[in-house]
């Protein structure tokens, strides 16, 4: 037995340094960054078509242009983070990456079925694309759930009458 104060679930959550690890502060970056630079891109690709463009090709530019400006405020998002975020900001990219990787694909396959060429094919990368992100979205969940539910343990154990 040691002569050391144990500290509370709650006073430990309150001593974690507030700073995100550099390999977040990485993560968020390139997000914001790749999230503005292809808003920019895709923008730029919009307005300089000749002509007036039809409604689906408008639509997917500004679909595509929402998905980049999400990473970029997911990135900024991230950045301003100054708590433990228990993964939820794995959860957040899963969802974007999910939500992309759908609206993609659908527009891809249209375009594809329309075109009458490569609709298996379209179908086969963007379904791969799909099962990565959702794959990737349920882990998410589940690492939040169980740091979340760990967390409530801790706190519990604090509380006087829990077990020390």
């Amino acid at each position: 037995m040691t002569d050391e104060p144990r500290l509370s679930a709650r006073e430990l959550l309150d001593h974690l340094d507030t700073t995100l690890s550099r390999g977040t502060r990485v993560r968020a970056v390139a997000a914001l960054l790749a999230g503005l630079a292809g808003a920019v891109f895709v923008t730029s690709l919009w307005w300089s078509e000749p002509g007036p463009l039809p409604g689906r090709t408008r639509l997917s530019f500004a679909l595509l242009t929402v998905f980049c400006l999400a990473w970029a405020c997911y990135g900024g998002w991230l950045l301003t983070r100054r708590v433990p975020l228990f993964a939820t900001e794995q959860v957040v990219a899963g969802w974007i990456a999910l939500a992309a990787s759908l609206v993609t694909t659908g527009i891809t396959a249209f375009a594809a079925a329309r075109s009458g060429v490569g609709l298996w094919a379209a179908l086969a990368i963007g379904g791969l694309f799909v099962a990565a992100a959702l794959t990737l979205t349920v882990r998410a969940h589940r690492r939040r759930a169980a740091l979340l539910r760990r967390m409530r343990q801790l706190t519990q154990q604090d509380r006087p009458g829990g077990d020390r």
